[in-house]
């Protein structure tokens, strides 16, 4: 069953990396900084996770974020901690909960976040996304073209495997700038363009003709 996740970090390095672990699991994501915390569990009311970075005095607020969690219902919580906290680190006690440290690898991420929301079901059967000879790996983050690995940095990464797992339907630039950079970007539209070029240049000619453009929309991913 699909499932839902809130995010809440400050700094842009777990934003980008968390983004990239969850783009390979079977959730929806809503993401923002502390300050918009409230805003997004009130926006999601139906969420099932939330992923929290403990930054500075945010340690303190964390009584906080439990009580909020209590409130709503049953989700469970990811606290990311940095090592030099740990000494003072208490994890909240009565909600289901774990946390992970700053720097930690994304497979341990995503095995931690997995054992959360499903307990005792640690694979998926969604973690292969075949289109024609190219075949994404949505647990290891890797894609190859007739056996032979593509080079992609993240960003290109996350925006094809946004499209190919959400074939036939047009995302404008601002939509895939929320859904794929997962926050406020404020790069403009034209970042999504260039990204889109480069996706396409490694994919090659037979593939690239997948990833269309939508005059005076956007773009979108055909089967």
């Amino acid at each position: 069953m699909r499932k839902t996740v809130i995010f809440v970090a400050d700094s842009l390095d777990n934003a980008h990396k968390f983004q990239q672990v969850l783009s390979g699991l079977d959730v929806d994501v809503a993401a923002g900084s502390s300050v918009q915390f409230k805003k997004l569990l009130s926006q999601h009311p139906s969420y099932d996770l939330v992923i929290y970075e403990a930054r500075a005095d945010a340690l303190a607020t964390l009584s906080q974020v439990e009580s909020v969690l209590l409130e709503d219902g049953s989700a469970s919580l990811l606290v990311i901690v940095n090592e030099a906290q740990l000494p003072e680190f208490r994890l909240p006690v009565q909600v289901k909960s774990d946390f992970v440290v700053h720097g930690a690898g994304s497979e341990e991420c995503a095995a931690r976040i997995r054992q959360l929301l499903w307990p005792g079901n640690e694979s998926t059967s969604t973690d292969f996304v075949t289109v024609d000879n190219m075949t994404i790996n949505l647990a290891t983050y890797q894609v190859t073209v007739g056996g032979e690995p593509l080079d992609f940095t993240y960003l290109e990464y996350a925006l094809l495997a946004f499209l190919v797992t959400h074939p036939g339907r047009t995302y404008s630039r601002d939509a895939l700038l929320r859904r794929v950079w997962g926050f406020d970007y404020y790069g403009g539209s034209r970042t999504v363009d260039v990204h889109v070029r480069r996706v396409r240049a490694k994919l090659g000619p037979e593939l690239s003709q997948h990833l269309e453009t939508v005059r005076g929309v956007g773009y979108l991913w055909s089967a």
